[in-house]
């Protein structure tokens, strides 16, 4: 009885290796890309791509156990999280409220040590930020954001008892 559940699930795990999730794979400074209106220095256009641009832009590049299932699928599902949360690819296409609001988010998250994740930086060591960097990106952020307030004449300071991303 084992010898046939293990046969099953043999098959079953060369059959899923057939099944492939949609590569999240298309030019990283599309339309919507924050570069087309914002500036994104060098420095950190640098960080952004080792530490942010696999999970939160429309180009990812993918390891080696990507195309292994269901590592695969696991990693997909990953991807467009992040790009729920935040796509620099579509950020144009925010609303001004919701820009700003990414924007300071980000600028929290990085400062506070929560991006990139944890379990991200333990395959990709190079997207490990030093406080440096991390300093840089969270001065960007913030930057990017006051320009949206100014732009928009948007209050200075969003109440925290409303959501990150209503419009």
């Amino acid at each position: 009885m084992i010898k046939k559940i293990a046969y099953i699930l043999l098959a079953l795990l060369v059959i899923i290796q057939f099944i492939r999730p949609a590569r999240n794979s298309s030019e990283i400074e599309a339309a919507n890309f924050i570069g087309k209106k914002y500036a994104v220095p060098e420095n950190v256009g640098g960080i952004l791509r080792k530490a942010c641009y696999d999970c939160h832009s429309n180009s990812t590049v993918y390891p080696w156990y990507a195309y292994i299932q269901p590592v695969g699928f696991w990693l997909d599902d990953h991807v467009n999280e992040g790009k729920k949360e935040l796509n620099f690819s579509d950020f144009l296409s925010y609303s001004p409220k919701k820009a700003r609001n990414k924007m300071d988010k980000v600028a929290e998250e990085v400062k506070e040590g929560g991006m990139p994740l944890d379990r991200y930086t333990w395959l990709h060591t190079n997207a490990k930020l030093t406080q440096d960097e991390r300093g840089q990106l969270t001065t960007w952020a913030d930057d990017i954001s006051k320009q949206i307030v100014t732009e928009n004449n948007l209050p200075a300071v969003e109440p925290k008892s409303q959501e990150q991303d209503k419009d």
